[in-house]
């Protein structure tokens, strides 16, 4: 029963994550500015703490960006 009600949500989540995805991809084809980056700003401290981790996963050794040095 539990396992059941996990694969419902899980689904449910794997949609809304497409939905997003296909919503910003369609407006920047159509030329609607993407509010993403305004509301990435408000989160770049926060990125900026787990890119590390990021990079280590990737297989890089180094951060991949010039202006960011976390190791």
């Amino acid at each position: 029963m539990l396992r059941v009600n996990q694969q419902h949500d899980l689904a449910l989540l794997a949609r809304e994550e497409e939905d997003i995805f296909m919503m910003l991809s369609f407006a920047e084809m159509m030329g609607i500015p993407n509010p993403a980056p305004a509301v990435s700003l408000e989160m770049l401290p926060l990125m900026l703490e787990r890119m590390h981790d990021w990079h280590l996963r990737q297989g890089l050794e180094h951060s991949p960006l010039e202006g960011i040095k976390c190791c």
